[in-house]
């Protein structure tokens, strides 16, 4: 009995001892190594992302548009939090894309020009949610490049609603939540629209005539007539959220599933997309997650696509401060640029970041220049560009379309705000300053103003810190885009720029 006894004595001092010391390792071991966390893989959420492509920030119901009728996006926010100065790092489709995927801005992931494609080894978001027990799949556009960078379990192809076209894509994305039985899984979700040509949708509601047009676009019956068509091809993408929403709640996982939207860059309007003013770089952002997230509520804290990785990693059950992305910046650093705005989200904080950093680069886009730089700093008050090939013309599709000529004619005739419009789009100064609180449209550059000196020094100091941890050489990194792009488009770019 006595040695029976001291077995027990044993048993119990051995088990005090291994609770002391488990005190002495990291909360989340599983966090550490990326593993999944097996006792709370089933309280895991579902992560839903869905964006819409060339799209401004203002044109959206729950954003404020008094045109716009997107009835499935204002619910959307009416049941989770609005971000008001959230913001794109690039002024173009597949840098913004792969930034948001990479958690890194585009100069150091390698995607910096348009149609581009990351560095080898740098990692994206499917391949850190599959080792923390997602099951993963992208559905509609991609726009990114290498395909192994981005290790989607399935692809589908985006929700439409002409039957006779990918009619059985919605049944397929209802199959693939339904294999994933207690795994949680990640849908990113692209549309192609609004992107031009806006031919979908019904334009029949949407009077050109009655439209409120914003302050900074020029007042023309060609300008008009393009808003009509691109407002209800949002509104088709409005109904595009809607079934996405619908096939959650039918599988039952409207409650236990965090929904992003996010608009992209800018329409392809002058001064939007393809340029850093805000209404090409502002994102119109909305999230819901029952139970978690207040509803109804907005949030002013500074916010860019590339923190959605590390944010996602979080609540997922992993430690995004441990990862390495595969990519070190020019300082060293090999992890994400963006940070984790969980808390945020919970509304247990308001502020993330002091400045957003954004970047165009001309050399590559559709007829465009043979190089054209633009770098930009916001404080979310403040707003400074550096125009890097100030000494050059800035042309693209847009100069091409029949709306910038109709504001070319419009100012030939007499009107001043139509002049000055089509010019300051194609030549600018190399330092743009805007005061957003008092100018919010950014029609007034007050750069050279005395009494901005500080906040105009302030701005350069933080821009040039950036660009130098991103290894960003401005002129040489321009020159060298058509290395970034994919194949074919590099032969295309290097003949259409060298015309």
């Amino acid at each position: 009995m006595k040695s029976l006894k001291n077995i027990f004595v044993s048993i119990f001092i051995a088990v005090l001892l291994s609770g002391y010391l488990l005190s002495f390792l990291p909360d989340n071991i599983y966090a550490a190594d990326n593993s999944p966390n097996k006792d709370t893989e089933k309280q895991s959420p579902n992560f839903v992302i869905i964006i819409g492509d060339d799209s401004t920030y203002l044109d959206y119901g729950f954003n404020g548009s008094p045109n716009v009728k997107t009835p499935n996006l204002d619910r959307l926010a009416n049941e989770g939090v609005r971000f008001t100065r959230f913001y794109s790092p690039a002024a173009v489709c597949s840098p913004l894309r792969q930034a948001l995927l990479t958690g890194l801005y585009p100069v150091r992931n390698g995607a910096y020009p348009n149609h581009a494609q990351v560095y080898a080894g740098v990692k994206s978001l499917p391949a850190y949610l599959k080792p923390l027990g997602y099951r993963t799949a992208c559905i509609g556009k991609t726009h990114f490049a290498p395909a192994e960078n981005y290790p989607f379990d399935a692809f589908f192809k985006m929700i439409e609603q002409n039957e006779n076209k990918n009619s059985n894509e919605l049944q397929k994305i209802e199959n693939f939540i339904k294999e994933s039985g207690k795994q949680p899984f990640l849908l990113y979700a692209a549309s192609h629209e609004p992107h031009s040509p806006h031919n979908k949708g019904n334009d029949n509601i949407y009077d050109p005539k009655s439209i409120q047009l914003p302050s900074y676009l020029v007042d023309t019956p060609e300008t008009r007539s393009e808003l009509a068509k691109y407002y209800a091809e949002i509104t088709y993408l409005d109904w595009q959220v809607g079934r996405i929403i619908q096939l959650l709640e039918k599988t039952g996982h409207a409650d236990d599933t965090l929904i992003f939207f996010f608009s992209e860059q800018g329409n392809d309007l002058p001064h939007a997309k393809w340029t850093l003013y805000d209404a090409g770089i502002r994102v119109a952002a909305v999230a819901r997650w029952a139970g978690k997230i207040k509803s109804g509520t907005e949030n002013a804290a500074i916010v860019q696509y590339i923190d959605v990785v590390p944010t996602l990693i979080e609540l997922a059950g992993g430690n995004p401060g441990l990862l390495k992305t595969g990519r070190a910046d020019a300082l060293g650093n090999e992890g994400f640029d963006g940070k984790s705005f969980a808390d945020i989200l919970l509304g247990q904080k308001n502020k993330l970041r002091e400045y957003a950093f954004a970047q165009h680069t001309g050399r590559g886009i559709n007829h465009g220049p043979p190089a054209y730089a633009s770098r930009a700093v916001t404080n979310g008050h403040w707003k400074l560009i550096y125009n890097i090939h100030y000494d050059k013309e800035f042309y693209n599709a847009a100069t091409k379309n029949a709306v910038y000529k109709s504001w070319v004619q419009k100012g030939n005739n007499g009107d001043s705000f139509a002049k000055e419009q089509a010019e300051r789009y194609v030549k600018r100064p190399e330092w743009e300053l805007y005061n957003i609180d008092a100018d919010p449209y950014e029609l007034k550059n007050v750069a050279g103003n005395p009494e901005n000196k500080e906040i105009l020094s302030t701005l350069k100091t933080e821009l040039a810190q950036w660009m130098k941890q991103q290894g960003d050489l401005g002129n040489e990194t321009e020159l060298e885009a058509y290395k970034h792009q994919t194949g074919k488009r590099q032969q295309k770019a290097e003949t259409e720029n060298d015309q």
